[in-house]
């Protein structure tokens, strides 16, 4: 019964050809199925199987494919991942900037509206390239600013999930603590050069209405969640609010 969930989260790359969203579908699944599962011995079996794999298709196509070749674009971005300066005209470009904006902001940065790189050379810079402009206008201490934030608030999803009053609230913040965990991270990565270049926006920061919409809606959830949660004093989350509004 488990092992069908990953059915359609799979399916959604053979329908959409779109393998950002299709990771990140995988990864809420894959997590949801540990947390719900009671005992994940075949998940952490089909972990290892998938990194063998995921490893056995790197070491082929690194070995095996012409770089120059067009056949499939996503092979080009793993090329372009291993050694950017090579592609920099092309898949590259974009890795290769990012790294010059974050290189240049120092420690606190060119200060706030103060970037350059956003202006003239990182292509969707208020997209997925967000974090690289945050680095060059508030420098380290920004960035880390930053992640301290999305620690916190998935921290606060972590113990509401841990709280919840029942099973399906549960299940629910730890939905939404996967999608958004996940697209932080895989969005980190990229900016930082730690994985080929994909399509996966900054949680609360990157441009765009229909991703705020959506997590916000997500956020909504689990406040919802919390308002329910009841703590050993007898007092429920709806009650410490209002008691606090008093």
């Amino acid at each position: 019964m488990y092992k069908r969930q990953l059915i359609p989260a799979l399916l959604l790359f053979v329908i959409t050809n779109n393998l950002s969203s299709a990771i990140i579908v995988v990864g809420i699944a894959y997590i949801m199925l540990i947390v719900s599962n009671p005992r994940p011995r075949w998940i952490y079996i089909v972990s290892v199987i998938g990194i063998v794999a995921v490893t056995a298709l790197l070491v082929y196509v690194f070995n095996n494919l012409d770089p120059t070749s067009d056949s499939n674009f996503r092979f080009k971005r793993l090329f372009a991942w291993r050694d950017p300066e090579h592609f920099a005209s092309e898949t590259g470009y974009q890795t290769i900037q990012a790294m010059y904006a974050i290189g240049s902001g120092g420690f606190f940065g060119k200060g706030l509206g103060n970037s350059t790189q956003k202006i003239t050379t990182i292509p969707e810079a208020q997209n997925d390239m967000i974090f690289s402009i945050i680095c060059e206008e508030l420098g380290i201490f920004g960035a880390l600013l930053v992640l301290l934030l999305f620690g916190y608030l998935l921290y606060r999803l972590f113990v509401v999930a841990q709280n919840a009053s029942d099973a399906y609230g549960m299940l629910m913040v730890s939905g939404v603590f996967a999608h958004i965990s996940i697209q932080v991270i895989l969005n980190l990565c990229v900016v930082l050069k730690l994985m080929p270049a994909t399509g996966i926006t900054l949680p609360f920061i990157s441009y765009g209405g229909t991703s705020v919409l959506f997590i916000l809606t997500e956020i909504g959830i689990a406040l919802c969640v919390s308002r329910f949660i009841v703590f050993q004093d007898g007092k429920s989350g709806e009650g410490e609010a209002q008691a606090e509004e008093q």
